[in-house]
């Protein structure tokens, strides 16, 4: 056998152990974001779904905002202590604290704690999340071979797509399992209590490996940081590419990747109101056929350099978005399409709510030329048989539901793995790309914290902010409201396209190998 021969096999060895406990993070980070509707009738006030959601979200945003923080903790021990002991403590925080998440009770068992309880394991996700990516990344490009950082990170970059793909199918396969109220009762909590199962599985795995050959050869030197903090922000000249990295790069990266991926299913789900399994299902499609295009992109980036790849993808971003989601919502708004006069309905009747108490429900059931199926359920509360009025209205909530046809299933696919194709040559090349910014003894913290920043601060406030320009635009009868919510994205990327443009090189760093 060839020493090539022996070298591919050791690193192949090191991308599975490195890509599981990365994917099972991501998987663990997102099924929170994938069950983000069930979860906001689940721990907050029923009283106003919107705000429930809106609460859900910025819940789920909490916990992109510690990830800086987890960035620095990490990311200093990774740099005193090893990138191998490190990530292993990362991994078992995020699989306990998503484990705990689908045991806590609901907001109608025990009121605030749930919400607050919620919050805190939240907080801990984001705090290992912060920890792991940075170590994982800098473990597989100090095991890579020259020139070739961009193919072998590049598979650590699919993990995040595919933990996000794992979490929809687990979702999907436990709904098919269930009745829809069992699913609604407890099933949801299931994708939770696997996360403990797959954790254990990636840790036997990973307690086998050896640290970074890179890292082990500069503590056997004593070349290793004592204080790692210190000498990446500390430093003018460190700081400055630690700057350059999240504002001509990550930043734009994060939004691009939280667009094509996360708010596109918000979209689908909240927006064009399609329904919550048909959005998983085409969801899942566009990821597993988009995903391949880490590989290709990060491989490219070893031959044309990083730099043009990710601003190529920031633009394709900033110039289709637009155009993109208006599509997307003129593909299933029923306004454009012929209705079934014959085939219209309208049922009423009484139900009894979760306070034993009667409402008045409508459900309204119209058919399409298309095949196209259009469900609204309104709730009308009743106190003593009348309505209950709220500044001169009868308090309701309205759910509305869009079963799209083939034909549509698929344009919307389309047009979803456009926008995943965007990510992957934003996202494939930027682990190559953060890790050959940074001195090994250092780098575990100095790439960290920009990615996280720029992921966890700018990607991850994202679907919550988007969220709330919609809405207010809804309010404000804007006849194009839905598109309000992609500004935030396009101007995110656009500052750090016209940085990234003027101050990156495309040549690869190599200096730090």
């Amino acid at each position: 056998m060839s020493t090539e021969a022996k070298s591919t096999k050791g690193i192949w060895k090191v991308i599975t152990a490195s890509s599981m406990g990365t994917l099972i993070e991501w998987y663990d980070f997102y099924i929170f974001g994938s069950l983000a509707v069930v979860i906001s009738t689940k721990f907050f006030p029923s009283d106003n779904p919107t705000a429930a959601f809106l609460s859900t979200l910025a819940t789920f945003a909490a916990g992109f905002v510690v990830r800086p923080f987890g960035a620095l903790f990490f990311g200093r021990l990774g740099d005193m202590i090893g990138r191998k002991y490190t990530f292993m403590v990362t991994l078992l925080l995020m699989g306990g604290a998503t484990f705990l998440i689908g045991c806590i009770p609901s907001y109608e068992s025990i009121g605030f704690m749930a919400p607050l309880l919620v919050l805190i394991l939240r907080l801990l996700q984001g705090l290992a999340l912060g920890g792991e990516y940075g170590g994982a990344a800098t473990y597989v490009a100090e095991h890579a071979p020259k020139g070739e950082r961009g193919y072998w990170t590049s598979w650590i970059q699919t993990t995040a797509t595919f933990g996000l793909f794992i979490s929809l199918v687990v979702i999907l396969i436990t709904k098919g399992a269930l009745s829809a109220e069992a699913f609604d009762e407890w099933g949801w909590r299931v994708p939770f209590w696997l996360s403990i199962v797959m954790v254990f599985v990636s840790y036997i795995i990973r307690r086998n490996m050896h640290e970074s050959p890179v890292f082990a050869k500069a503590k056997a030197e004593g070349k290793t940081s004592t204080n790692p903090l210190k000498e990446s922000f500390g430093n003018r000249y460190n700081l400055k590419f630690v700057l350059l990295a999240l504002f001509g790069a990550a930043m734009g990266q994060g939004v691009v990747w939280y667009t094509g991926q996360f708010y596109a299913m918000s979209f689908l789900k909240t927006v064009m109101f399609i329904e919550s399994s048909q959005v998983d299902g085409l969801l899942g499609i566009a990821l597993l056929f988009g995903t391949p295009f880490f590989v290709f992109f990060g491989w490219l980036s070893d031959k044309v350099g990083r730099k043009s790849i990710m601003m190529l993808g920031m633009l394709c971003a900033i110039l289709l978005y637009r155009p993109i989601y208006k599509k997307m919502y003129e593909t299933t708004d029923v306004a454009h399409k012929t209705e079934l006069l014959e085939k219209s309905k309208v049922v009423a009747m009484t139900k009894i709510n979760s306070h034993q108490v009667l409402d008045s429900v409508y459900t309204s059931t119209k058919e399409f030329s298309d095949g196209t199926t259009w469900q609204q359920v309104k709730t009308v509360h009743l106190d003593n048989g009348k309505p209950i009025m709220v500044d001169g209205k009868a308090k309701s909530d309205t759910k509305t539901t869009i079963v799209a046809n083939s034909s549509d299933k698929w344009s919307l696919i389309w047009l979803v793995f456009i926008q995943v194709i965007f990510v992957t040559m934003v996202y494939g090349p930027i682990a190559a790309f953060l890790v050959e910014m940074f001195p090994v003894k250092i780098r575990y913290t100095s790439m960290s914290l920009p990615y996280h920043v720029g992921n966890g601060i700018f990607g991850g406030l994202l679907p919550a902010i988007s969220t709330y320009f919609v809405t207010s635009a809804k309010e404000g009868g804007n006849p194009e409201f839905y598109l309000e919510g992609l500004w935030y994205p396009i101007v995110i990327a656009a500052i750090s396209f016209v940085i990234g443009m003027v101050y990156l090189k495309n040549k690869n760093n190599t200096a730090n190998d």
